[in-house]
């Protein structure tokens, strides 16, 4: 094993080295070196590809789909994105040419976003608790992060949102997630609306992540970029809605204008997404929109399960409309902090879950559970988080 030059080895980037690595991936790590452990710390669906989707991936290396793509995707599955968001959320009808843009994952997609469309100093808002990718990535480009604290409904109501703009007037953007990673709130027609009137009228930027646009429970997923076409740039993807989050494909939608900045970004990060994993996408967009359905009616049984454990071992949460986490609040009787809580939880009951404090302002004191795990499972997971309470309540 080589070791360092000397000389070398404080050459590292001195910004990134002021980042922490992904603190969601950090505490699933050291649970993972845990025999026989319960993780529920990552939003992981447990179901297979569907079957479709696998032959398609097959059949596009068979047919030597191997060589490089279009730097924006292959056209067909641009075609195929433009479609779906017309159909299933009433999104404008973006040109396949020159306003959708496929890429290495949502997490690519974001990056290339704010990269190819902010600079250092500009001031970007993001509400908490929220996931902490996109405070990172901020950091990375040197962006001025806004939070604002929804705690303790973790709703972004009209109320809070208007008092930051008024607090700062020169903000350029703003990340909304939604169905939320890590509360599980979503927003109905009026309330998105209402948020879409305020954004209009201080004509920002608005990054709207809904990679769990499919997994909402009750009534609609309502896109930001039905309201707001001039503003929006929408990013999703199929790693949460169709199991596929080692195929690697999101996408990026939104004005042409913008998205040139977004696929030179995009260009000089990847190059291009690779060949069978589009194939993969493409099938998912028209002829899997079934299996989305399927995997969100049982994550709604498995949501319903957990809530249930959760209200018997003494937790309080909110019933999420979506996405498929319980952000849970820790019973005061345990008289301990989140995260304290959750390594002890794993020493002791081999349940692994996620602390509420890496989540930003308003986590503190909660937990996340994700009900993307097995029935079986969440069902053991339960009983050993109800004997960890009666061992320590």
């Amino acid at each position: 094993m080589p070791e360092v030059n000397p000389a070398l080895a404080n050459r590292y980037n001195k910004e990134l080295a002021k980042i922490l690595p992904s603190p969601i991936r950090v505490i699933d790590q050291k649970f993972s070196a845990i025999d026989g452990i319960i993780k529920l710390t990552l939003g992981e669906p447990d179901f297979a590809v569907p079957d479709h989707i696998k032959a398609a991936t097959k059949a596009a290396i068979d047919a030597d789909d191997s060589h490089y793509a279009a730097p924006h995707g292959h056209l067909s599955l641009r075609e195929a994105i433009s479609d779906y968001l017309v159909e299933r959320f009433d999104a404008p009808r973006y040109n396949p040419n020159g306003e959708v843009v496929v890429t290495v994952g949502a997490s690519e997609a974001l990056f290339a976003t704010m990269n190819g469309l902010l600079n250092a100093g500009e001031k970007i808002i993001i509400p908490t608790p929220t996931f902490p990718m996109y405070e990172a990535i901020a950091d990375i480009i040197g962006l001025d992060v806004v939070g604002i604290n929804t705690a303790p409904d973790f709703v972004l109501t009209p109320e809070k949102l208007e008092a930051t703009l008024a607090e700062n007037p020169d903000a350029t953007a703003i990340l909304f997630n939604y169905p939320s990673n890590p509360t599980g709130v979503t927003y109905s027609a009026e309330q998105i609306k209402a948020i879409a009137a305020i954004l209009k009228a201080h004509n920002m930027l608005v990054f709207s992540d809904e990679i769990y646009a499919e997994l909402v429970y009750d009534g609609e997923h309502v896109s930001m970029a039905s309201l707001l076409p001039d503003q929006t740039i929408l990013i999703s993807g199929l790693s949460k809605s169709h199991a596929m989050t080692g195929y690697r494909i999101g996408y990026v939608a939104g004005p042409a204008t913008l998205m040139a900045h977004v696929g030179k970004m995009h260009q000089f990060l990847v190059t291009t997404a690779p060949g069978p994993m589009m194939a993969a996408a493409e099938e998912a967009l028209r002829n899997g929109r079934q299996d989305a359905i399927d995997m969100r009616d049982t994550y709604k049984q498995r949501r319903d399960l957990v809530m249930a454990g959760l209200a018997e071992a003494g937790f309080t949460a909110a019933q999420p409309g979506g996405a498929f986490y319980i952000f849970a609040k820790i019973p005061a009787t345990l008289n301990t902090n989140d995260m304290e809580f959750v390594i002890d939880l794993a020493e002791t009951v081999k349940l692994g879950i996620a602390p509420g404090s890496i989540f930003g302002a308003g986590g503190e004191g909660y937990v996340r559970l994700s009900y993307a795990a097995s029935t079986e499972d969440l069902t053991e997971a339960v009983n050993r988080l109800k004997q960890y309470v009666a061992l320590k309540g």
